[in-house]
């Protein structure tokens, strides 16, 4: 049919047309959209001081492709620069430092440093305090510059040293307090050798003698009380130019005291039973008594 009579006949059945929805307008208006702006500024601008501080923060910390700052971060470790400071414990493999500068480790208390097993058990510590360095290990060794050589050992059963020379420079010189083990004791070229005990005894001994030899100088032996010689299988021998024993005391001979004077020229030296030497006016025959009045006060 045409649209014609499409509308007659329409019209004719009173039809009515479907009512349309109301429209309602579609966006923020009034206050909501003035606090969305806000918020928007807002956010820009706390991304654009985040931003600055982020910049800000690179170029003061050095952050580089390499690392940050002093700290450098490299295929075979971490390199730092300058003065470091450590809060918690650190734990490496090894610590190196350049080839033309020390590695100074320095604490206001003291500097540790443990080793330990694979069960986490400690084996050895060193430690490093304001008036003593401690060593707490099983064996201490200390070796030559080129770590060949080995020094100086150290553990509970005994204290080794494999140095050719041990020099003590100290005015007091060294104190032992107990035996001490050694082929050779040898002072300086210009200076004294001394062996002293002040109070106790010095006792010298080996199993095939002790040879105690001044190739330039004077030997001298003193004590305070008595000085004993003693061979047990063997003899004394004193074999020199001349042997002078000075001070000692002057017997006197019975048999001849009314003729004695102090004009008296020649002596004998004579030995009382318990080894004390003293002199006796020389006669034509042997003038030393066993009970003289000097072996008899001895």
């Amino acid at each position: 049919i045409t649209q014609e009579q499409f509308i007659l006949a329409s019209q004719s059945l009173h039809l009515q047309r479907p009512g349309c929805d109301p429209v309602y307008p579609v966006g923020l208006y009034g206050w909501r959209k003035r606090c969305l702006y806000f918020f928007l500024l807002l956010l820009l601008a706390t991304m654009i001081v985040n931003l600055a501080l982020t910049v800000w923060i690179i170029k003061v910390m050095n952050f580089s492709v390499d690392g940050m700052g002093n700290l450098q971060l490299k295929q075979d470790g971490i390199r730092l620069e300058g003065i470091s400071e450590f809060l918690l414990p650190l734990y490496v493999n090894e610590i190196q430092s350049r080839r033309d500068s020390l590695l100074v480790l320095r604490s206001e208390k003291n500097v540790t440093m443990n080793a330990r097993n694979n069960q986490g058990q400690l084996t050895g510590q060193l430690t490093v305090g304001p008036e003593a360095v401690e060593a707490q290990c099983q064996r201490l060794e200390v070796r030559s510059s080129d770590g060949g050589k080995l020094l100086f050992t150290a553990d509970e059963e005994e204290v080794v040293m494999t140095t050719e020379k041990f020099t003590v420079t100290g005015s007091d010189g060294a104190v032992f307090g107990h035996s001490v083990e050694t082929p050779l004791i040898q002072a300086r070229a210009s200076e004294d050798l001394k062996l002293e005990s002040p109070t106790r005894t010095l006792t010298m001994e080996a199993p095939r003698g002790v040879e105690v030899s001044a190739a330039k100088g004077p030997l001298k032996v003193s004590g305070r009380k008595d000085l004993q010689l003693e061979s047990t299988e063997g003899e004394i021998l004193l074999d020199a130019n001349s042997i002078q024993l000075g001070s000692l005391p002057l017997g006197v001979y019975a048999a001849s005291a009314a003729q004695a004077s102090e004009d008296q020229a020649l002596y004998e030296v004579c030995v009382c039973p318990s080894g004390k030497i003293y002199l006796s006016p020389a006669e034509s025959s042997s003038t030393c008594q066993a009970m003289s009045n000097i072996c008899l006060w001895s």
